[in-house]
């Protein structure tokens, strides 16, 4: 039998580890403006799976005219994308609520490529290389 003080630091103990899940599900707003965190080179994509279960993804980041973008194949991640476009983004420590707006715009789409080519330089000609076709663009954007 646990004797009044134990017990009390075994509840406290239990609930922060049961407390601490949710807390770290607290995303701050996307930033409206992604200049300051174009030099970022990775961040994470925190996705959803059919089955409910988290999904982490390290991408990289494109920031064109203010507005951030990742990028990606025909990858097993993509689809969670599709199907529940509120995700989060986890950039340099910060987790941000963003919602994945697919790109279609071919002039946007040209732009961002550039830029995925400038900043990634050899990186990025063979990822293209390895993985040819039309990538998937996507713009985190604010939710609403």
């Amino acid at each position: 039998m646990l004797d009044r003080p134990r017990f009390a630091v075994l509840v406290v103990t239990s609930a922060v580890f049961l407390l601490a899940p949710a807390a770290a599900l607290a995303l701050e707003p996307a930033p409206t403006d992604w200049t300051p965190l174009a030099a970022v080179t990775e961040i994470q994509v925190l996705s959803e799976n059919p089955d409910g279960t988290p999904h982490e993804t390290t991408v990289w980041l494109a920031v064109v005219d203010g507005q951030g973008y990742v990028r990606t194949g025909n990858t097993s991640w993509y689809p969670n994308l599709e199907r529940k476009p509120e995700i989060g983004v986890r950039v340099s420590g910060k987790e941000y609520a963003v919602r994945a707006e697919p790109i279609d715009d071919t002039a946007v789409r040209e732009k961002v490529m550039a830029e995925f080519r400038a900043k990634y330089g050899w990186s990025d000609r063979m990822v293209g290389w390895l993985f040819p076709g039309n990538p998937h663009i996507v713009r985190l954007a604010p939710r609403s």
